[in-house]
This record gives C-alpha cells, structure tokens and sequence, in this order.
C-alpha cells in the first residue's frame, strides 16, 4: 500500500484524533507528542484535506482574513510589494521600530 492510498483509505475518527493530537501537542493518551511525530502526522492531514476534498475554510492552517485583508492590518499587504507613484515619499511610522541593546 502506498503513503497515497494509506490517506486515501483513512478512517475520519483517525484523522479527526491525528488533528486533534497536533493541535494539543499530545496523543489522546496524554503523551506528548515528539517534533518527528508532529511534523509526520501534520503532513498526513494535509494530504487527507487535500485528498478528501475538505473546505479551505477549514483545513488545518486556514487563517480567515475577513474584512481585514488587503488592509495595513493584514501582514500580507508589505509583502506584496506595494509600489508607490513616483516621487511620492513612503509612509514610515517610527512607532515600527524598536533598538535592541545588548
């Protein structure tokens, strides 16, 4: 059997106990879960996600932007490199910034 056909054929109530299992750190049975573990079983619900064809709005990472997306409160807007008219000098709050001192 193949990783594909192993998500494929995974029971929902192993995949709702794996997510579940990831987002408290912790096996059902109270263990921690180690990093390899975690990374393992986070890489499987994805794919079950993908796979089984669960809404964006609720697969696991989904950040829902709501009417804050596309606003200066949204982390995205300076990363989608934003160009200014030309001449036009760039709005810069000082408040942004802090100095580190060792």
């Amino acid at each position: 059997m193949t990783y594909d056909e192993l998500i494929e054929r995974l029971d929902p109530n192993v995949y709702r106990s794996l997510r579940q299992s990831v987002e408290l750190g912790k096996w059902p049975d109270g263990r921690p879960l180690t990093r390899e573990q975690r990374e393992i079983s986070l890489q499987a619900i994805i794919h079950y996600e993908d796979l089984h064809g669960v809404p964006v709005e609720e697969r696991t990472g989904y950040i829902d932007r709501g009417s804050k997306a596309g606003t200066a409160c949204d982390p995205t807007v300076g990363m989608m490199g934003g160009q200014k008219a030309e001449g036009e000098t760039p709005e810069v709050d000082s408040d942004q910034f802090f100095e580190v001192k060792s």
